[in-house]
């Protein structure tokens, strides 16, 4: 469970962390940054693969990204870590394979909890199926299919910021803590 004495957590996870889980950290980044959350909030991503470890993000994500002036050349590919499941307060599944992956694998109920599907959190999508909230790998496909990406991605991201607004806000007030004193305290 999140407290104010540390910051809020999220990753996201794609297959092999060099297309959709990297561009959704870099977008989320800096949509929180956008909103004053920056330093109360840290963003990262993984791969459910060790295939990519060590690999940049994929040119055609770093595109868009680039192309939307967000800077991801510092991206390096990583594969899930156990141990992310208590030290993550949200965990964001790009893809059903991902979100069926990440639920099998958490070690409690607490863990499981966190687990939830990147497109649940856009209102478009509300009430749907975890099956039709997948975001399909565009490595296979072209530049295009990167767009579609960014688009998906996108519609998402102010619901997450909202949730992670909330969840911040749950926590100051169960410690009488504002982020005005917790940004002052690091």
């Amino acid at each position: 469970m999140y407290s104010t004495t540390s910051p809020y957590r999220i990753i996201t996870v794609c297959t092999g962390n060099i297309c959709r889980s990297p561009m959704a950290a870099v977008m989320l980044s800096e949509a929180l940054q956008a909103e004053g959350l920056g330093e109360l909030v840290v963003v990262d991503s993984a791969g459910t693969t060790g295939y990519e470890v060590g690999h940049p993000i994929d040119p055609r994500a770093a595109r868009v990204l680039t192309a939307q002036h967000l800077a991801s050349e510092d991206h390096v590919a990583r594969e899930w870590r156990r141990e992310w499941y208590a030290e993550r307060d949200l965990i964001l599944a790009l893809d059903v394979d991902h979100f069926g992956w990440l639920q099998e694998g958490a070690p409690d109920h607490a863990s499981l909890g966190k687990v939830r599907m990147l497109r649940s959190f856009d209102p478009h999508m509300a009430g749907r199926s975890s099956l039709d909230l997948g975001i399909e790998d565009p490595w296979y496909g072209g530049h295009t299919d990167f767009d579609n990406t960014w688009t998906l991605i996108k519609a998402a991201i102010p619901g997450i910021v909202q949730y992670v607004k909330a969840a911040i806000s749950t926590a100051e007030a169960a410690t009488g803590h504002d982020h005005q004193q917790v940004t002052s305290m690091t």
